[in-house]
């Protein structure tokens, strides 16, 4: 057995979700990678995928095989690319992770300084509001908003974010400023909530979370029209500092109950390569790391 060859196929069906993908990806059978990968399990005497009809996913042996792999498979490229002289050259397709409205206002300018510097280099984006795996969908790169869990993926801090209470100037004119979460009862609230949660607005100085569904007069999916509802007087809204900036600054939205925030969320941009990172991964990290960093919103 190729041993290269078999880390090769094994890392393809990682990245690609499948052997089938894998497959079309090395311009091969789906077999043939089947076949390499067995070969592969038997040598090292481990599972390193698990299979259904429907899935493949990366075992927790595996996905450390994985990064192993990586690492060598990135060594023999750059050992190659310093004999062409090309090794500080980013190159190829780099693949970035974030939540939807911090992409559209934090990451996609850090991408296209990445891209006009890089002609070589290509990007995927995948902006979604949910948690991504960087190892079971193939990610190079992500920024996440929150604590993270023990993982083996690489973080780099580059920053916080507030959750605050805001509501616009006429609606607060109109309703009264609250003070204290006890006081939210007849206000009208703006919730934001995913597919698998309540939506709970969160307060600090020992104030208990609070499940805001049952008095919402309005429940949104998106972050931009729970904002867009509550600048336009509708109500009041909890949402991250960086999302109601602009609406602040311009005065279409205020804070309330500023006392009784949450500690910030911390920022950080993750990786799964470690010190051997790629090219094109380190990069874009020592890019997004610098300009994140340097957001006077994302470090007050």
């Amino acid at each position: 057995m190729d041993r290269l060859q078999a880390m090769t196929a094994f890392l393809s069906v990682v990245d690609n979700g499948g052997f089938a993908a894998a497959a079309r990806k090395l311009k091969v059978s789906p077999s043939v990678i089947t076949r390499i990968v067995s070969e592969l399990e038997d040598t090292l005497g481990v599972r390193l995928l698990t299979r259904t009809t429907r899935i493949v996913r990366v075992t927790e042996a595996g996905a450390g095989y994985a990064d192993s792999c990586r690492r060598i498979l990135s060594d023999i490229e750059q050992a190659d690319h310093a004999v062409a002289g090309s090794l500080e050259v980013p190159r190829g397709l780099l693949s970035i992770t974030a939540s939807v409205l911090f992409g559209r206002i934090f990451v996609t300018p850090i991408v296209l300084e990445y891209l006009r510097s890089y002609d070589d280099a290509d990007v995927r984006c995948w902006f979604l509001d949910r948690l991504v795996n960087l190892i079971d969908e193939g990610i190079d790169v992500g920024v996440r908003i929150g604590e993270l869990a023990d993982s083996s993926m690489q973080a780099v801090r580059v920053g916080s974010v507030r959750r605050v209470v805001v509501a616009s100037p006429d609606y607060l004119a109109t309703h009264g400023v609250p003070s204290r979460p006890d006081q939210l009862d007849g206000h009208v609230l703006i919730t934001v909530s995913g597919a698998s949660s309540l939506p709970e607005w969160r307060f600090g100085a020992g104030a208990p979370r609070m499940t805001a569904q049952r008095r919402a007069r309005l429940s949104t999916t998106t972050n931009d029209s729970a904002i867009s509802a509550a600048a336009d007087g509708f109500g009041l809204t909890q949402a991250l500092s960086y999302q109601v900036a602009q609406q602040l600054e311009a005065g279409r939205l205020q804070i309330v109950m500023a006392d009784y925030e949450p500690q910030p969320l911390p920022i950080h941009v993750l990786h799964r390569e470690g010190r051997h990172a790629t090219r094109k991964v380190r990069a874009f990290l020592d890019l997004a790391i610098e300009r994140l960093r340097a957001h006077a919103s994302l470090n007050p």
